[in-house]
């Protein structure tokens, strides 16, 4: 092995082992990097903007791009977080305190099935009525005290919180100041070609719009309706509800459904119809055409992924990462179907054994 073949191999592994301790630096905030660049890729119109406003002051625009971030993100999450840990936390009491008990609906059900359905349900061994009622109580409990307990822990936890939500700011700040540098030294730095690295940057730039500007207006339209429906009918924890409404709208198909569909058959069970049907009518005629119609413009087309993939993706970035998997876990399909397109196209380009090249 010649010494130049050393000294390269050297350098490789110098790289190689500086990347990855900087990977592990950075990894216990990889939340607040990861939410900088997804606010910096967002609002860089905004900053674009802002820039010629101020006459090419890159400084003050980035400061004024930040500063719209936390109006517009940052303060509307902590006071929705906030509400969320108070209902979750009066939901637990009231399961607590045996307000709510599904026992008479419950019997209600029993006596309203036919023979053959009781036959059915006694096969299943679920056990009688209080044993059902005795489960699904301690089920509601433990969900709602999951959730309170969640919603209340960056509360617990300040101090990282505020460490978390700095790093994020300062990082967001110097992205929107120097993102076109960056963005330079990283194509001139890239291991790939040219059109390889653009496409990729590319592709990432447009996954991380579509995904998390898509899914949030979604969101915010499903569990917006979901919890205002839920409040005209006055039903208990209408915030919680709109929240966790919003939150499972992440999932394509299924969604919101999973809350406002077993609520409307509740509702049906201790023999409230009118609400029952007025809660499925909005969120088959309303909540879930909004789905429908939105999610491929908004997710779909900036993604370049079917719906199954979107779905697949999100479950395993959900169960891999927590919530910030609704992004990374869409992101990593989309980049993988990228890479392999980009190989694929260079192969197909390259002349074929036995022709002249």
């Amino acid at each position: 092995m010649t010494r130049t073949k050393i000294y390269e191999l050297g350098f490789l592994a110098t790289i190689t082992l500086v990347t990855v301790a900087f990977i592990l630096l950075i990894l216990p905030y990889y939340g607040a990097v990861l939410w900088a660049v997804i606010l910096a890729i967002l609002f860089n119109p905004l900053q674009k903007r802002l820039v010629r406003f101020t006459g090419g002051c890159r400084n003050v625009a980035a400061l004024l791009s930040v500063l719209a971030c936390i109006c517009i993100v940052v303060i509307p999450g902590t006071i929705i977080m906030t509400s969320l840990a108070q209902e979750a936390t009066g939901l637990y009491e009231r399961i607590s305190n045996r307000q709510f008990a599904p026992g008479p609906a419950l019997a209600q059900l029993q006596n309203s099935l036919p023979d053959f359905a009781r036959r059915g349900l006694e096969a299943l061994d679920l056990g009688n009525i209080s044993e059902i009622e005795a489960r699904l109580t301690s089920f509601f409990l433990q969900a709602s005290q999951i959730i309170a307990t969640k919603a209340v822990a960056i509360g617990q936890n300040t101090a990282q919180f505020i460490i978390s939500l700095g790093v994020m700011l300062y990082l967001l700040f110097f992205l929107f100041r120097d993102g076109s540098r960056l963005i330079d030294n990283l194509r001139r730095a890239s291991p790939l070609e040219e059109h390889h690295t653009d496409h990729i940057l590319e592709k990432f730039s447009s996954v991380v719009k579509a995904t998390v500007k898509g899914n949030v207006i979604i969101a915010i339209i499903q569990g917006g309706i979901g919890g205002i429906t839920f409040w005209l009918l006055d039903i208990q924890a209408a915030l919680l509800w709109a929240v966790l409404m919003a939150i499972l709208s992440l999932l394509p198909a299924v969604g919101s459904a999973l809350i406002w569909m077993p609520t409307a058959l509740y509702l049906a069970l201790t023999g409230d119809y009118l609400k029952a049907g007025i809660l499925l009518a909005v969120g088959v005629l309303i909540i879930s055409m909004i789905d429908n119609f939105l999610r491929p413009p908004l997710v779909g087309r900036g993604t370049m992924l079917p719906d199954y993939a979107v779905l697949i993706s999100t479950l395993g970035g959900l169960s891999m990462v927590g919530m910030n998997g609704f992004v990374i876990g869409p992101l990593i399909v989309a980049l993988f179907v990228a890479v392999w397109s980009l190989f694929a196209d260079d192969k197909a380009r390259m002349p074929t054994p036995g022709e002249p090249g």
